[in-house]
């Protein structure tokens, strides 16, 4: 079947539901940091978290099908292997986050951890960036694309490559952003509307994965908590090591009352969860009937704790550490290099590069970004954009990438670059 009858084919049963790529790519296998499409062309994978440690891992694989071809049923039995994975997975976590609820999708996590937080504080104002993307729910999504009031409050997120007054010495552009917080605090009080919390990714992944200016995250955590709020901070894509730490929030020196969590936690497989206090915990099911069928099963908690063991067996987070330094040390100097390169930055096995018009020009040009991935992905090579302007190259690759792998990424970056600038 050639592609196009294959998109038709989709578009007719499924509807005109998302695809990446002007000629969307037909992948029948994956392995490692590699996919192969259906005539085998080779492409390595340098944007999905999803499957962190790595496409079709063996272990991974051993586990789903043991525990499928064992037990696999919903929540309302005991069953061990959820409560030792549950255990695990929550000891990897600061204090006070020691309970998890699991769940099936990010977007699913984010809809409790939410309710979490309004049944905790009795609040309901939810402070939000105004370029997240926390999920596709009809609560969710309007921290995306409104309608945002009068639950919803959206404040400029932190960045120092395009901040909202340039010259500003660091502390005094943290703490622009946090009259932002405050400005907010104070506009749920003058409405009547009880303040619930505050809602960011730990690490602004969508945002374009910017450098924030130093303890704005723990000021803004002051802030809301001192307002009667909680903080809940998103790990779905900061998660599992990514970052180089084992949590996002690590990185930013901020411990969440509430953390959810997603993509990774199952290296493909519908897992997610919520990790919160015995307290908050105690006020969620005391106040809220949740349950998922497909949620909190053996299954899941079989493949979650599979993941654990790769991650750990394979040192996979020393190898974000020395694989994410070597590649942002490749890649860095392309901002110097090319006109086009406004920033480069990342953390770990996480690297954003910022196009801009250049000449002098840093606003953001989406065009050469959107041109770009698609010259990437003909090459062999799979990347994506982000960012407020869907401007910045999202470099993103499983956790098994290596620095061969970074080499030949590398090389691919520059001669794209070369034939852009050109």
């Amino acid at each position: 079947m050639i592609e196009k009858d294959l998109l038709e084919l989709r578009i007719q049963s499924m509807g005109s539901s998302p695809l990446f790529y002007k000629e969307p790519v037909h992948l029948v296998k994956g392995e490692g940091i590699w996919l192969y499409d259906d005539s085998d062309n080779k492409y390595m994978d340098c944007y999905n978290n999803v499957p962190c440690v790595g496409h079709c891992h063996p272990h991974v694989i051993e586990a789903l099908s043991k525990q499928a071809g064992q037990l696999n049923t919903h929540s309302r039995y005991l069953s061990k292997v959820v409560v030792d994975y549950s255990e695990r997975l929550m000891s990897l976590h600061a204090d006070p986050l020691s309970v998890l609820q699991m769940g099936c999708s990010g977007t699913e996590a984010i809809e409790i951890a939410i309710k979490m937080a309004r049944l905790a504080t009795g609040g309901k104002g939810i402070i939000c960036s105004n370029a997240t993307y926390h999920g596709n729910s009809h609560e969710t999504i309007r921290m995306t694309i409104g309608p945002f009031e009068p639950d919803f409050k959206r404040v400029p997120f932190p960045e120092k490559f395009r901040p909202l007054k340039e010259g500003l010495a660091e502390k005094e552009l943290c703490d622009l952003y946090l009259d932002e917080i405050k400005r907010a605090i104070s506009e749920f009080s003058e409405n009547n509307i009880p303040l619930a919390g505050m809602l960011f990714c730990s690490i602004f992944a969508n945002e374009g994965l910017p450098e924030i200016p130093s303890g704005f995250m723990q000021k803004a955590a002051k802030l809301v908590r001192d307002a009667g709020g909680v903080v809940i901070l998103d790990e779905v894509q900061a998660g599992f090591c990514r970052t180089g730490s084992w949590w996002g929030y690590e990185v930013n020196e901020c411990v969440p009352d509430i953390v959810a969590m997603g993509k990774p936690m199952g290296s493909g497989y519908p897992l997610s969860g919520v990790g919160t206090s015995p307290e908050i915990a105690k006020i969620f099911h005391e106040k809220s009937y949740y349950f998922n069928t497909t949620a909190s099963t053996p299954l899941q908690a079989a493949v979650g704790s599979a993941v654990l063991d790769v991650i750990e067996e394979e040192d996979l987070l020393g190898n974000v550490n020395s694989v994410g330094e070597y590649l942002k040390d490749k890649v860095k100097g392309f901002a110097k290099k090319y006109d086009m390169v406004g920033d480069v930055r990342g953390l770990g096995l996480f690297v954003a590069i910022e196009c801009i018009e250049g000449q002098g020009n840093k606003n953001p040009n989406n065009k050469l970004a959107v041109e770009f991935v698609e010259k990437m992905k003909q090459k062999g090579f799979l990347i994506s954009n982000a960012g407020q302007f869907r401007n910045v190259l999202k470099i993103r690759p499983p956790l098994v990438f290596e620095k061969d792998h970074a080499d030949s990424l590398c090389e691919v970056l520059e001669e794209t670059l070369e034939e852009v600038h050109n």
